[in-house]
């Protein structure tokens, strides 16, 4: 991912997800991904797909057992 697609995509989840707080950053020694951040805190991974010639891209967010814990309570 060169700077003008992260800021792209910075942009573009900014915009679809109604939230100025997202941040696309560039990850160290990686140009095949991007992480995502709300603030300072980490959410989720941007990975780029250019199988058969057709660029895209994929975000993956983990979420955690226990971060579903307290929303039950």
């Amino acid at each position: 991912m060169d700077v003008l697609e992260v800021r792209k995509l910075d942009a573009y989840l900014k915009r679809v997800f109604g939230n100025p707080k997202i941040r696309v950053s560039p990850r160290p020694k990686k140009d095949d991904s991007a992480e995502v951040y709300i603030g300072d805190e980490f959410i989720g991974v941007l990975f780029v797909d250019d199988e058969d010639d057709d660029r895209s891209f994929q975000f993956q967010m983990a979420i955690l057992e226990e971060d579903l814990a307290d929303l039950s309570e």
